[in-house]
């Protein structure tokens, strides 16, 4: 599947008509700026997960959270 890469002058141009195939063929467009992508344009998919769906998995470390904090913990007080 290859995406297609156009400039920004060109989808400003005809914007309305790269939507439409989008919407059709679920291909992305990529426009450019001086030649370096700047925008991906995707079909919109709705994120259908329960809010602890989506956070499963996020939380990095969890060992002890009731436990006192001292103070040389918090990088704020620097």
């Amino acid at each position: 599947m290859s995406e297609k890469q156009v400039t920004k002058s060109e989808f400003k141009a005809r914007a309305l008509e790269y939507f439409r195939q989008v919407e059709v063929s679920g291909e992305p467009v990529v426009v450019t700026d001086r030649g370096q992508p700047a925008v991906e344009i995707r079909r919109y998919r709705a994120d259908q997960r329960s809010p602890l769906e989506k956070l499963r998995g996020s939380v990095a470390e969890f060992k002890d959270p009731l436990a006192p904090v001292a103070e040389d913990d918090w990088e704020a007080l620097d």
